[in-house]
């Protein structure tokens, strides 16, 4: 099955071997997200709501690289530290999904730097590609 990396303009190079998101059949896959700046350093240390809003703000950026929107968002893969954090992640998870939301599920982790609170990986039916 044929696939394409998808990797929004400015994207800096990922932590790891792999993209930020993968694109087969018009599925989107989006990478773990966590609230990296330019060199992948946590940014928003301590503040789960806006280490939240910038990793759904960089998830939008990965999908509507692949010619999608968060209204195409189907599931959710939420990763957090501190289940404390869990009202703050979830008032401004629901900003982002305001109608129907997206099936998810959400585990408490050690994530893969310290000063990250959460992570979220998504999934997003875009279409087929013409």
């Amino acid at each position: 099955m044929p696939k394409q990396a998808i990797i929004p303009p400015g994207t800096t190079a990922p932590i790891g071997p792999f993209v930020p998101g993968t694109c087969a059949d018009g599925i989107v896959y989006v990478a773990g997200t966590l609230a990296f700046d330019a060199n992948n350093n946590v940014v928003h240390v301590g503040d789960a709501a806006a280490q939240t809003r910038h990793v759904l703000d960089t998830i939008k950026r990965v999908i509507e690289t692949a010619g999608g929107a968060m209204e195409d968002v189907t599931f959710n893969h939420v990763f957090l530290k501190h289940w404390e954090d869990y009202p703050a992640i979830n008032a401004v998870y629901a900003e982002y999904f305001p109608g129907v939301k997206p099936a998810r599920y959400c585990v408490q982790v050690g994530l893969v730097k310290p000063e990250a609170l959460v992570e979220i990986a998504s999934v997003a039916h875009v279409g087929r590609p013409g």
